[in-house]
Parts: C-alpha cells; structure tokens; sequence
C-alpha cells in the first residue's frame, strides 16, 4: 500500500498527534515524565523539555490520597473525574485517566482533560434528542481512530526496532475501544427479548468458548442436574455471563498447582427477587454455580466486585463483573459471589426463573 504522505494525500502523522485535544503524558517506571505531548504543555502551563524529568507526583498537585496512592502505584489503572488540582498558581478541575502498558511493566500513560469541557458536552448529551453514550461513544472512537491511523503512518517511516512504541500505541488504542464497546452495553436500558432456553446447552456453548483458551493442566467437573426444566432467559446474554464467569475462574486457578473448575445446575427453594420493572416477586429456584480453586478475590474488593472498574487484574478493566450483573437484572435474574477459605473454592452463583 502506497503512503498516502507521499502522495500528499493527507497531513503527516506527527501533525495529527500534535494536534490531539486532550493531554497525553508518557510516565517511567520511577515516576517521573518521559513525554508529553502538545495539548499537555498548554494545560500544565510549561513545555515539555521543562516537564521531562519531573515527577508526576510534583506535577499534578492532587489533594485526594487514593489519587495520589494511584500515581505512584506502578500497576495501577484508574479513571477519575472532576478532580480538583493545582498547576502552578492555577486551580484546575480535570478528568484523569491512568492506563498501565502490557508490554512495557511500569511504564504508564497519563491523559488529562478539562472536566468542565466534559461538563458542557454531558448536558449537550442528555437532550432527548442525542443517544448520550451512543454519541458519547462516538466523540470517544473518532479521535481513537485518528491516533491509530498516526501510530501506523509514523511506523512506516521507523527503523523496524523502533516500530514496537507505534504497535504499542495501536495496541492500547484497540483495547480502549473494546473498552468503550462494553461500556456502551452497560449503559443500555432496553433489555433483550427472554424465550425458554436449555440451560445446560447454553452451559456447553459457553465452556467450549473458554475451553479454547485454557491449558490442558486445567480440570473441569461437572455436576448437572438433568431434570431441570427450562429456564427463562436471553441465550446470548446468558452466555455472555457463563463465559465471563467461567473466564474468571480459569484466570484464578491457574495460579493452583492443580487447577480445577466446577460447574454445578441444581434446583433450589425459597429463593425470591423483587422485580421493580415487574413489580412484583420473582421466584429463582434455578442455580448455576461456577466455581474455582484458586486464591480467591482479595478481601477489599469482595463487597465492590460487581461495580465498574473495580479489578484485581493488573490489566484488567472491571468491567466483566458489572455487566454480567446488569445482563442478570435484565433477565430478572440474580448473580452473587461467596469465598469458601476453609475449602479454598470461590463460588460465584446465577439464579434464573425458569418457564412455567
């Protein structure tokens, strides 16, 4: 493919990265700037030879202490809005992101917006007339789709050593995107259409999709209930949650010397859900359990496990958990989670209502 620079087709890739509106900060693993790009001279008020070198710590001048605990973690992920901060003898309120870099441990890279700018463009978003995180969405992956294009034209004038910072920019630009995508299905109000489903055929679907990217040293036990009549549900929902779960629970095991997973489908009694959308009752005698014999869930995290971007991946998103509990609620259903330290198994448990 011919470059489209050469043939004076479009602006070359340095001016499209120089011209990103929002701060880009590139931090080593002790912390202090390696880079900064354009938008971030104009909004911390000093070039970026004067910012290479300085502590990010010194930088931006952060009251909050888990925010300040985050920049020095080098492993830390975080998204941070409305945060008050000082640059210099300014006050500013800014919107924070902190994206760890797979390939490269400790490094990380540090965005920086204007809050109020998002502010504005909220309540632009909230007119009936615009889908807010459709739109959102949108204004998110056009300059995402920009950056990835510059990433690729810039690596085509690199000497091939220097080309893996370029794929690496690609590389986190599709991550973000898929990000976004599953953002977007947390943020959905209409649920998808329920229909009687086999459960245990879902069940198949789902561990053969996992299965795939496990290893052999991983054992699985199944334990059906073969007399369990149909559940209602949404099939592509509730595979989505059985291969998030099942997921999760291969990533944990791995860490055993004998890795096993367990799922169980049993019939139980007395298990009710009240249905604000139906407005009454719902009765959830069908339970799937997804269990593993891993170290399980750190004790902090355990109560805010199915709120976004709460992980104790180091790359994770926190994302998985939270929408297998919005699919659950859509399909008046329920999810929970249980730590067995005695037996070392974590569980997690989905109840359905089955079809009458």
């Amino acid at each position: 493919m011919n470059d489209p620079q050469a043939q004076g087709g479009g602006p070359e890739a340095s001016e499209q990265i120089a011209g990103l509106s929002f701060a880009m900060l590139l931090i080593a693993p002790d912390g202090t700037i390696s880079e900064a790009n354009p938008s971030a001279e104009v909004l911390l008020g000093a070039s970026a030879s004067r910012l290479k070198g300085r502590a990010l710590i010194d930088v931006l001048q952060i009251e909050q202490q888990r925010i300040k605990d985050g920049l020095l973690e080098l492993d830390s992920q975080m998204i941070a809005r409305g945060l008050d901060m000082v640059v210099g003898e300014r006050n500013l309120r800014i919107n924070l992101t902190i994206s760890t870099l797979g390939n490269h441990p400790g490094w990380r890279i540090v965005t920086l917006s204007d809050a109020s700018q998002g502010e504005r463009f909220e309540e632009q978003a909230r007119r009936p007339a615009l889908r807010g995180p459709a739109v959102l969405a949108h204004e998110i992956k056009n300059p995402l789709a920009a950056i990835r294009g510059a990433a690729q034209l810039l690596g085509r004038k690199l000497e091939p050593g220097e080309r893996k910072l370029t794929g690496l920019i690609t590389d986190e630009v599709d991550r973000i995107a898929q990000l976004i995508d599953r953002m977007q299905r947390l943020g959905r109000e209409n649920s998808e259409p329920l229909s009687p489903i086999n459960l245990h055929q879902s069940i198949r679907r789902a561990v053969e999709t996992v299965q795939l990217t496990s290893t052999e040293a991983l054992a699985w036990r199944e334990e059906f209930d073969p007399s369990l009549p149909m559940v209602l549900a949404n099939d592509g929902a509730l595979v989505q949650v059985l291969v998030n779960l099942l997921a999760n629970s291969r990533d944990a095991a791995q860490a055993n010397v004998a890795p096993q997973i367990m799922i169980r489908t049993r019939f139980v009694s007395g298990i009710v859900m009240n249905v604000i959308r139906l407005g009454r009752p719902v009765k959830l005698p069908i339970e799937v359990q997804v269990s593993d014999n891993g170290k399980g869930i750190e004790p902090a995290l355990r109560d805010h496990i199915f709120e976004p971007f709460v992980t104790s991946k180091a790359n994770g998103q926190g994302l998985g958990l939270a929408l297998a509990q919005k699919l659950m609620r859509d399909m008046d259903g329920r999810i929970s989670h249980e730590r067995d330290e005695a037996g070392g198994w974590t569980h997690f448990r989905i109840h359905l209502p089955m079809v009458r």
